[in-house]
C-alpha cells in the first residue's frame, strides 16, 4: 500500500487572526504563510510523487501549488475542511465560551456543529477518501494530500488506532507534514508534525515483502529517510 505525505496550508488571515475560517471564502495565505510553504517545499523536492490532491478551499490550493509547482494538483471534496456551521468566521476567543467547545475538546465523537456537520462525520469521510486514493495507487506510491488540521488529525488518529475523542492530543502546526505508510496488514506513522528535514528517501524503492509487524525493541530504523 502507498505512503502518504499529509501537509496542512499555511498560515492564514485566519490564523493570524484568531479566527475559526471552516469553510468561509476567500482566507488566503498570509506572507507568512506562504513563507512556510515554501520552506515546506524543499523538504519534498527530488521525490517523485504518484499524486498531489487538495482540499477544494484557496488556502489549501495556495499551498499546494507551493509545495509542487509543476505538478497537476487534483482537488478532493473529501479532504475539504469540517463544516463547522454556525462556527465558521467567529472569533476563538467567542467560540471558547459556548458551551459546545468542552464536548469538542474533551468528547469531540459526540460533537455536532450547528448547522454543519458531526466531527464523526469529519472523521468518516477524511479517512474514506485517502483509503480510496490509497486502492487507486501501487503499493510503492507516494502521495501528498494538503488538507486542514482536524482533517489531518482524524486521518492520523486513524492510522494510529486511536478513538476519535483522542484526537485533540495529536498537534497539527501550519506547514507541517505528517507521514503514514499504509500496508495491508495495518498502518505505520513515520511522522507526525514535522517542519524539518528532507523527506525525498520516501522514494526508495521497498521491499516486496513490505513490512508486516512492529520490530521488538524499535529495529534499525526507516533506512530510506
Amino acid at each position: 500500500m502507498p505512503t502518504l505525505i499529509l501537509a496542512r496550508h499555511g498560515r492564514t488571515t485566519a490564523n493570524a487572526n484568531g479566527m475559526l475560517a471552516g469553510r468561509t471564502p476567500g482566507v488566503h495565505l498570509d506572507d507568512k504563510g506562504r513563507e512556510q510553504a515554501r520552506a515546506a517545499a524543499s523538504r519534498i523536492e527530488g521525490l517523485s510523487l504518484h499524486a498531489a490532491i487538495s482540499s477544494p478551499l484557496v488556502r489549501c490550493r495556495e499551498t499546494a501549488r507551493l509545495l509542487v509547482p509543476e505538478a497537476r494538483v487534483e482537488i478532493d471534496p473529501g479532504l475539504n475542511e469540517c463544516d463547522y456551521g454556525e462556527w465558521a468566521g467567529q472569533s476563538l476567543a467567542t467560540l471558547a465560551k459556548d458551551p459546545l467547545w468542552k464536548t469538542v475538546q474533551s468528547h469531540p465523537s459526540a460533537a455536532r456543529f450547528p448547522g454543519g456537520e458531526s466531527m464523526a462525520q469529519m472523521s468518516a469521510r477524511a479517512v474514506s477518501a485517502v483509503r480510496a486514493r490509497n486502492a487507486s495507487l501501487s503499493a510503492d506510491s507516494v502521495w501528498l494530500a494538503v488538507t486542514h488540521g482536524d482533517i489531518i488529525k482524524a486521518i492520523l488518529a486513524d492510522a494510529l488506532g486511536m478513538h476519535l475523542d483522542a484526537f485533540q492530543r495529536i498537534v497539527v502546526d501550519p506547514a507541517s507534514l505528517s507521514i503514514v505508510r499504509y500496508e495491508t496488514n495495518g498502518c505505520f506513522v513515520l511522522g507526525t508534525n514535522t517542519h524539518h528535514g528532507s523527506l525525498a528517501g520516501l522514494g526508495a524503492k521497498r521491499s516486496k515483502r513490505g513490512r508486516k509487524q512492529a520490530a521488538v525493541g524499535g529495529g534499525q530504523g526507516e533506512v530510506n529517510l
